[in-house]
Parts: structure tokens; sequence; C-alpha cells
């Protein structure tokens, strides 16, 4: 992990879920900014809580007093860090209502689907980096925290759990080990100084997936089934289908839409990986070429029908295609492709070969392809 890029970050977030103990907060802040060598000091922190749990957490860190947060700030003199009630983000079940708690499967889904939201959008700003920590609220909630950084986080993205020392951990009064004497009582009823505690960060490595997302989901409202299916699909073995009629693609466990003008191109590489044919030579630089037009005119009348919406493209290939043409079908394929897949759009692509001459097709299995009648 490459500690040093988010150190220097400008934006660097401290996101965490908490729920009944707010002192994970500056728990993991002091770990981050005052127990490191390598200290990573939050310009922002971020909550995901419930609305019991932003209510303790606003009542014991932010409020005048105690105020543990602003406390943490001035004992270790540590810069101003972005963190309010705008800051927590307490939990929504489907229907929009703030959640007390996550009691319902469809309580546990919706949870899954707020965090992971959460976390595409703050790892949608190249100029961020994300220290999430799982150490507070339901062990659903740190889970689902862990997975969503898993599926869009990026090399300057961290994961860890604060570790407190005995007989520190679990006690309501202590909050961060302060620089002078601060007597307070263990859950055991016993006094300890709480200058003596000793806190420290187990990082937890990720696998990063998001390079296999398709760009929508990175862009776009993130649920979590649709992107964990999404990261499956990615590394899972390459299926397409084709429906002609509904104009649709379905790949990478994801059904799409393609212009007539796309489609038609990939199924023409389609059926020939389906019939196990040979690379195809593109046709010849402003040479028409009326094999080639029409191998893709049969492909797009029946994508169109008897309609007349392709007479523009017949006219354009009355004597030919040419390798202008071909180019730029091709071009507008792989964007779109790659724009529905991502990274999971690579064994869908037409393949050139590697060498010239260039000779093309799709390089799928027979049994990979299907169209749809």
């Amino acid at each position: 992990m490459d500690t040093r890029r988010s150190t220097f970050c400008p934006r660097r977030i401290l996101l965490a879920v908490t729920g009944l103990s707010p002192q994970i907060v500056t728990e993991t802040l002091y770990a981050l900014a005052v127990g490191q060598q390598d200290p990573f000091i939050p310009t922002e922190i971020h909550l995901i809580t419930t609305t019991e749990g932003a209510e303790r957490a606003r009542l014991a860190l932010l409020s005048d007093r105690p105020g543990w947060f602003q406390r943490l700030r001035k004992d270790w003199n540590l810069p101003e860090i972005a963190f309010d009630a705008d800051h927590m983000h307490v939990l929504r079940d489907a229907s929009g209502t703030l959640l007390a708690d996550i009691r319902s499967p469809a309580d546990n889904l919706a949870c899954a689907d707020f965090i992971t939201e959460k976390v595409r959008e703050l790892s949608a700003d190249p100029e961020s980096a994300l220290h999430v920590s799982i150490a507070g609220g339901r062990k659903t909630m740190g889970f689902f925290l862990g997975y969503a950084l898993s599926l869009f986080g990026r090399p300057q993205d961290r994961l860890s759990h604060v570790l407190v020392s005995e007989p520190y951990e679990n006690s309501w009064d202590f909050f961060y080990p302060t620089p002078y004497e601060h007597i307070i009582e263990t859950t055991d009823k016993k006094l300890v100084d709480a200058r003596d505690a000793r806190l420290s960060l187990a990082e937890i490595p990720f696998v990063s997936l998001r390079h296999g997302l398709p760009i929508a989901l990175l862009d776009g409202r993130a649920r979590f089934e649709a992107t964990v299916d999404a990261a499956r699909a990615a590394i899972g073995p390459a299926q397409l289908t084709l429906d002609l009629r509904r104009r649709t693609v379905t790949a990478a466990g994801r059904s799409f839409h393609l212009p007539p003008s796309d489609l038609a191109m990939l199924a023409v590489f389609a059926r020939r990986a389906q019939a196990e044919l040979p690379a195809l030579a593109a046709p010849p630089k402003n040479v028409p070429d009326p094999e080639w037009a029409a191998r893709y005119l049969r492909e797009l009348n029946a994508i169109c029908g008897p309609l007349g919406e392709n007479e523009a493209t017949e006219r354009a290939l009355r004597q030919g295609m040419d390798g202008e043409y071909f180019s730029m079908r091709l071009s507008k394929l792989r964007s779109r492709l790659q724009r529905e897949l991502g990274l999971a759009a690579t064994p869908y692509l037409i393949d050139d070969g590697k060498r010239k001459p260039h000779r093309y097709r799709l390089a799928l299995a027979p049994d990979a392809v299907d169209f749809l009648s």
C-alpha cells in the first residue's frame, strides 16, 4: 500500500462505521495522526451510523462538554479537521426511513447499499485518500464497509482496525491516550491513567476490484448486489448473448443496449466465433470491399428489419466497405463495450492478432456465444 501517496493527498478522509461506541472515532484518529511514525492526518471525518449512534457521537464528540473530538485536537496539537453533524451519515431503510438499528434482512440489504454508495461517492474524487476503519458498529456494518472498499478502493486507500490495550478497551471513559494524567474507571471498576494506554492500527490488506467495474457503476449510484455481480463477472468465464430483435447484449453479467451500427459489427464476429470460422482481414484502406459490406449489412438488416432505418448506411456502403469505415465502426464498438463493462470488456473486444498483417476475430469459444431468436 502506498502510504506516502495517502499522506500527501490534499483531501484525506477518515471513514468509519460506529454504533454505540463513539470512542472508535477518537481512538482511530489518535492512532492515525499521533501514534504512527508516518502520520495520516485527516482533513475530514465521515461516520456511517444509526440514529442512536449519531446522537451518541454528537453528545460525546461534538458537544462543548465533554467534546472529546476537539479535546483530542487541542491536546495533541492537530490542525482543523472537518467533522460535524453533516458528516454523520445515518443509515436508511428501503423506504428512506432513518434506521435506529439493523434488525431485518431488508435492513441489512439497505445498509449494504447505503455503505456501498457512500464509499463509491467518497472514492470518486481522484484527489482524495480514504482511511477506512471497520472497528465500530455491528459486525455486518464493518463487513460491508470493508467489502465496499475492496470494490471501489484505490492504491492510496487503506483499511484498518484500531487495537486498544488492556484494560482500556470497552471503557466508556476512555477516548484516547492523553498527554497528561487523566484517571478513568475501567469496565471492572479499576482506576487507571489514560495516558498509559497504547493504541495501534492493524492494517488490513485488501484486493481492489475497482478497475474491473463498469464505468457506469463508478460514475452512478452503486447498489451492493449489482456491484458485487459486476465484480464477479469481471473475473468469471466469458459468456456473450446477443438479442438482435431487442438490440441488447448480455456479457460479464450485465445486459445493455447497443446502437444497431455497433451491434451489427459485434454480431459479424460473434457468428464467426460461434461457427469456428477463421479470423478476417480488414477491408483495404480507401478500397471498398463488397464482401465486407454484404457481411455487415446482413446483420444490420436483421437488427433493423424492413423499416428503412438503415437506408443511409446502405447508401454509404453501396460500393463496399473500406478500411476507414471498418476502423471507425470497430473503434466505436470498443468504446461502448469498455464503458459498459470496464475491464471485464476485454474478452468481448475484437482482437486484431497483435501483429501485422492484422486479422480480426472475437476470441470466444463457440459455446460461449449465443444468439436469441
